[in-house]
């Protein structure tokens, strides 16, 4: 039967190989909730929501209590009534996004493998393999451009590079040092993580074209809330302007794509609630002509593969920001997306197509 038996969570916590810095915050751990979903036919899926305080809200203890409250609001239901089992996941509570994003993962893992179809077949199919960007940290400018280095020499040639700290002076200054290590050959993309307020990010993007370092796009310039702010900047510079932490639900992209507000869409499941919703934020965009970057935050295999399935599912999805497992010293998962470089390979198993008896041995920490 396609019942839902049981929801349960398990904290995971794995070391970063080197700390990652943006304007919000630094990580050394990436820590998660991981989400179980039993079905009384034994079918496993698994979800993940790393807590992300400076975006989401979400703690730890938020998410854990969180996906208490939906799985006693979803265990019994029919998971062939999916569109019922998702309106019930999203009116269980407010906000909750990470919480909601894990169990969503978990559903669509379990729904697919009903279908005995992969989740990337199941969600649509487009494409099969992704190539991911690489973050650079922010840093001095000399420790940016070495790291830059180090990952084209490890096979990437599309890096998003971490501003907004502190100085639109030593922004640019990063950016130089960064280009003129690399050559033009790389294609970068910043990120501000709001960093900026608009006037300052105009004056910093049109000095970074007049200096003609061929900065592809840049994300988030500005607070999530200054949506006119975003607009300005968007307007006032030529280079392409990504929405990113003021996109949360359908609603919120409703409102930046009207507004012609931004150039791209960064949609992340943690901020969207889960690929149910994450669905609906795409095809908004498309139907605005407006394309898209699907990103994650610093989760593992479990979420950032999840996110890879959806991305990979959608012709309007053209931008993949999946390095994350990249950065962890080891990865818990079992099974589930592939890397080879820059390369990700989506399996053809069922699901998310993690090995969940291994998986279950590891979160519980039974001997394998």
């Amino acid at each position: 039967m396609a019942t839902i038996k049981s929801i349960k969570s398990y904290h995971t916590a794995v070391p970063l190989k080197k700390p990652f810095k943006t304007a919000l915050r630094t990580v050394t751990v990436a820590e998660s909730v991981v989400v179980h979903i039993l079905t009384e036919d034994g079918r496993s899926g698994f979800g993940e929501a790393p807590p992300t305080h400076v975006i989401t809200g979400d703690s730890l203890e938020s998410i854990e209590f969180a996906v208490q409250l939906i799985g006693d609001a979803l265990v019994g239901q029919d998971l062939r009534r999916r569109e019922l089992v998702f309106e019930k996941l999203h009116k269980t509570m407010i906000g909750n996004t990470s919480a909601k994003a894990a169990v969503d993962m978990a559903l669509y893992d379990l729904m697919a493998q009903i279908a005995d179809m992969a989740l990337v077949d199941f969600l649509g199919g487009y494409r099969h393999e992704l190539e991911t960007d690489f973050t650079v940290s922010v840093n001095s400018p000399e420790e940016m451009a070495q790291d830059a280095v180090q990952y084209i020499k490890d096979g990437f040639d599309v890096l998003k590079i971490k501003v907004g700290i502190d100085s639109v002076d030593k922004d640019i200054e990063r950016i130089k040092a960064i280009r003129e290590r690399v050559g033009y050959d790389v294609v970068l993309r910043l990120d501000a993580n709001q960093g900026w307020e608009a006037k300052s990010a105009v004056r910093a993007i049109s000095r970074m074209e007049d200096a003609g370092l061929d900065i592809e796009l840049v994300e988030q310039p500005v607070h999530a809330k200054d949506i006119e702010g975003l607009k300005f900047v968007t307007d006032h510079t030529l280079t392409d302007i990504m929405a990113d932490e003021c996109i949360f639900s359908p609603k919120d992209a409703l409102q930046v794509l009207q507004l012609r507000a931004a150039d791209l869409i960064n949609i992340k499941l943690m901020k969207a609630g889960g690929i149910h919703q994450a669905l609906k934020i795409n095809a908004l965009a498309e139907t605005y002509g407006v394309k898209c970057m699907t990103g994650s935050m610093i989760e593992t295999k479990l979420g950032v593969g999840a996110a890879a399935h959806f991305a990979a599912s959608q012709p309007n999805i053209t931008r993949f920001d999946f390095d994350p497992p990249l950065m962890l010293k080891e990865d818990l998962v079992p099974g589930g997306i592939e890397y080879n470089g820059k390369t990700i390979r989506l399996p053809g198993k069922s699901g998310l197509g993690i090995d969940s008896d291994l998986f279950l041995k590891r979160l519980t920490g039974r001997s394998e």
